[in-house]
């Protein structure tokens, strides 16, 4: 069991002896745990050493055993002190091979993945391997056959671990049946979306480690082949380019309707107009119809005193709304 702390067998067994016997000399520790009268000796001027022991003067000299709630604790507290440099000694010898490695085998650094199943595959495994952070453009094609008609199983399972995920969703994935829903669900778990127009790619990072960017043709609509991009200044130049955007993005939010000071439907809707979505893409987000959206949109209009749509945005963010 104390292995852990740095104790041998031997060790803990004359550890155990002492402290079954509160103190005890060398001979007693030979006759308990059968060990030559050298070794017993040199365990227990070792956990003298370690402070689980001290050593009283006199003859013959006597060990008495600490009380171990405290010495343990401070070897413990000393090893994670030790793991901890350890840790921190790992991520600069991380930040130098990668350095290196960007400029020793620049032909690793973007990787290319062919077929649906296994660009499917490496999206599932990136996502899994994630220990931080997910960040990410969502846009339409997608590799997946069900995309946003169901929440994304492996997300929920991070979140729950603590995991952020952190998605930009383009103004055309409104037209995704499911979609609302969808978000929603992520939304309640943790996730933070935001929406923006024309987004220049579809992108996934994970961490700082990784990303991933689906290879596509114009009239493409399936994901079927995918760049991998590793530790580089392309990946740093998309970390960057998913942080521009993002301070540039809507937030969605979601507010209940008994919290809220406008009902959650229309705090929906102005969620999707200041993001710029038609009539057309508000009623299918919602699951509403044409003239339903353009109702609610008069509505908001008088309650606001806004002439335009750009006003009724504008108001309802500086109430806090938006």
């Amino acid at each position: 069991m104390l292995e852990a702390i740095g104790l041998s067998p031997q060790d803990e067994a004359v550890y155990d002896a002492l402290v079954r016997r509160t103190q005890a000399t060398a001979t007693e520790i030979v006759h308990d745990c059968h060990l030559p009268p050298s070794a017993a000796r040199r365990i227990l001027q070792s956990l003298v050493a370690l402070g689980l022991a001290t050593r009283s003067t006199g003859r013959p000299a006597r060990y008495v055993a600490v009380s171990p709630d405290s010495s343990l604790e401070a070897i413990v507290r000393e090893r994670e002190r030790t793991l901890q440099d350890v840790r921190s000694h790992v991520r600069s010898l991380m930040d130098i091979y990668r350095a290196n490695t960007r400029f020793a085998h620049p032909g690793e650094l973007i990787e290319v993945v062919s077929g649906r199943d296994e660009v499917n595959h490496r999206w599932v495994q990136m996502q899994q391997n994630t220990r931080f952070q997910m960040r990410g453009f969502d846009r339409p094609p997608y590799a997946a056959p069900q995309e946003h008609t169901e929440s994304n199983p492996i997300e929920l399972n991070l979140l729950k671990r603590g995991v952020k995920y952190r998605v930009i969703y383009d103004t055309s994935v409104l037209e995704l049946p499911g979609w609302l829903d969808d978000v929603t669900a992520g939304m309640r778990h943790g996730e933070q979306a935001r929406i923006a127009g024309d987004l220049p790619m579809k992108l996934g990072i994970s961490d700082d480690r990784l990303a991933i960017i689906p290879l596509l043709r114009a009239g493409d609509d399936a994901v079927s082949a995918s760049y991998l991009i590793h530790p580089s200044p392309l990946l740093d130049a998309l970390v960057a380019l998913f942080e521009a955007t993002w301070e540039r993005s809507m937030p969605v939010r979601l507010s209940e309707p008994e919290a809220a000071e406008v009902p959650a439907d229309e705090a929906r809707l102005l969620t999707l107009l200041a993001s710029g979505a038609t009539d057309k893409a508000a009623g299918r987000a919602l699951g509403w119809s044409e003239r339903t959206v353009q109702r609610h949109i008069t509505k908001l209009m008088r309650r606001l005193g806004a002439q335009t749509r750009f006003q009724v945005a504008m108001e309802a963010t500086r109430r806090g709304w938006l």
